[in-house]
């Protein structure tokens, strides 16, 4: 049987149903991708270590080559995006990333794994920004909590694969060489996917016109999906409080996913615990990361079909978990290993509820041409807390313990909460140039 023909006479393909959360699926799999890579050298850590003989402050320089450039990127990142388009740009992000995973196996030392580091964090920074600018192209406002914690779960996905698979073909193997070859090559074969699926809504042959017409409907007029030039600059966005809530919150927040992320491998040795007989405790804060990004997502979606404003119920999930996470107290003082990889998985819940919100809030307070850049500054703010807490970690974990540290990690999601909940939110007086959102 022969399918109909459109106006120009190509054969019209038929429609994949519910397309937008095949989107989202690949989306998720990107970032479940950039974390397996991200996360090889840090399961790895414990054995470099030795194998090396580096220190902590010595394994901080390499994650802050990675950070620096990651911070760079984010920015940058987002302006590239929102000038290349989502489709083009991150082809080209996932594609250099992955080279440079690959290409991480031919490390020598403390030099040259910093140098690898620093390029994989200027492959991977526009990851977020890409994604949350998908997200608001495909994605009507009541499901975007959904969408971003979809995506964003992908971090967690791939934080807890990653153990797994990096010990798994170490072992296999008796070469970190080959462990970084073998993540590396991942993200070469999502990018088949990714160049046949993407394309914006409005110009996808496989978007049926029922579920691009519940798309547009549900999104903020005038968006443009092109993949033009960006006409808003860095201080014109800047001139918002909303731009610097997110950027002020995310530098407070973030360091405490990277604390858990980059470093509780080497926590978990430092307390006395055989990494390979914890493996279980490394996964399964990222599993509860997992859940609280789907939980916090599914909260605020719930009160916003009940009619609440979009802003009201971001803001609400905040103010729930972010104080929450006061309860990561008792990790400083505890010896016991169920309770303390327990602490840490509940802070990672509410971390992870709180981050599906902060990475939602650009879509829900900008129009879509500056998401991207507006997700790229957050992401910016993120780093430079990120590059601080990492140098920090490593000179205080050398010269005294990872207590005070911990301590630390519990009491500032507090003020990052209150930085959110009062600058994120709509303006009193109307904004004339239309770029920034009712919510």
């Amino acid at each position: 049987m022969n399918r109909p023909r459109d106006e120009t006479g190509k054969r019209q393909l038929r429609p994949i149903r519910r397309l937008r959360w095949w989107i989202g699926a690949v989306l998720f799999a990107s970032t479940v991708i950039n974390f397996i890579d991200r996360q090889s050298l840090n399961a790895l850590a414990p054995i470099l270590k030795i194998e090396h003989g580096w220190t902590n402050t010595d394994f901080a320089m390499i994650l802050i080559a990675f950070r620096v450039a990651y911070t760079i990127m984010q920015a940058v990142g987002g302006r590239i995006l929102d000038w290349l388009g989502t489709r083009k740009g991150l082809s080209f992000t996932v594609a250099f990333y992955s080279l440079v995973a690959a290409l991480t196996s031919t490390a020598r030392g403390l030099a040259s794994f910093g140098v690898f580091r620093f390029l994989l964090g200027v492959g991977e920074g526009p990851n977020w920004p890409g994604a949350t600018k998908a997200v608001s192209e495909w994605f009507p406002v009541k499901e975007r909590g959904w969408a971003v914690a979809l995506f964003d779960s992908g971090s967690s996905v791939g934080g807890a694969l990653a153990p797994f698979i990096v010990l798994f073909a170490y072992r296999a193997f008796h070469s970190w060489r080959l462990v970084f070859l073998i993540t590396g090559s991942l993200g070469f074969l999502w990018l088949l996917v990714w160049r046949s699926i993407y394309h914006s809504p409005e110009s996808h042959p496989r978007l049926s016109a029922q579920e691009l017409a519940y798309i547009q409907q549900g999104r903020a007029p005038s968006i443009a999906t092109s993949g033009a030039a960006p006409s808003v600059s860095w201080g014109r966005l800047l001139r918002y409080r909303q731009t610097w809530g997110i950027v002020m919150g995310r530098f407070l927040l973030d360091p405490y996913w990277y604390l858990m992320s980059e470093w509780f491998a080497i926590y978990l040795v430092s307390k006395g615990f055989q990494l390979e007989k914890s493996i279980l405790g490394f996964w399964l804060p990222f599993l509860a990361a997992d859940l609280g990004n789907f939980f916090g997502g599914a909260l605020s979606s719930f009160w916003i079909s009940r009619g609440w404003p979009v802003g009201r119920s971001r803001r609400r999930v905040l103010l729930i978990f972010g104080p929450s996470m006061l309860v990561l107290l008792g990790a400083a003082f505890t010896s016991s290993y169920a309770l303390l990889v327990g602490l840490f998985a509940y802070a990672s819940f509410a971390y992870s509820a709180c981050s599906t919100m902060f990475l939602s809030l650009p879509a829900d307070a900008f129009q879509t041409r500056a998401v991207a850049s507006v997700s790229g500054l957050g992401g910016a703010g993120a780093g430079i807390g990120t590059l601080a807490s990492t140098y920090l970690i490593g000179r205080i974990s050398d010269r005294f313990t990872f207590q005070p540290i911990v301590i630390a990690a519990s009491v500032i999601p507090c003020v990052a909460t209150a930085v959110f909940v009062f600058l994120v939110r709509a303006s009193k007086r109307p904004d004339r140039t239309g770029l920034l959102l009712d919510f």
